[in-house]
């Protein structure tokens, strides 16, 4: 039987791409989760940046309720505005991919963006 603290705290380590590992399987750098003072088990963060764009894409279509390509030209330009807060168009080809999943091109996602500078 699962902990309620691993059960609750699963959907977060999907959204970020980590594991939770028993306590046995605790490593350096993962993080303990504990309960009332004892160790029920860890969060392994992933060791790289892989798939990072896909889970902060997936955070902002479960947030605004739809797929990017979906969404109106509004929802499109918030949807930049919080993956740019989050440090999306920081990782490589960033613009490139949110301009493909939303149905857009490169330039209309730089206009998004020059739009949330302004």
């Amino acid at each position: 039987m699962t902990h309620p603290l691993l059960a609750a705290v699963g959907p977060v380590a999907d959204a970020v791409g980590g594991e939770l590992v028993t306590c046995d399987e605790l490593a350096p750098g993962d993080i303990p989760l504990s309960w009332e003072g004892e160790v029920v088990g860890g969060l392994r963060l992933p060791a790289e940046l892989h798939g990072a764009l896909e889970r902060l894409i997936t955070g902002v279509e479960r947030e605004l309720g739809a797929p990017l390509a979906g969404l109106s030209r509004e929802d499109k330009q918030r949807a930049v505005r919080i993956l740019d807060g989050r440090g999306a168009f920081t990782l490589r080809k960033a613009v490139e991919d949110v301009a493909d999943a939303m149905g857009v091109s490169r330039f209309t996602v730089y206009n998004y963006l020059n739009a949330t500078d302004g």
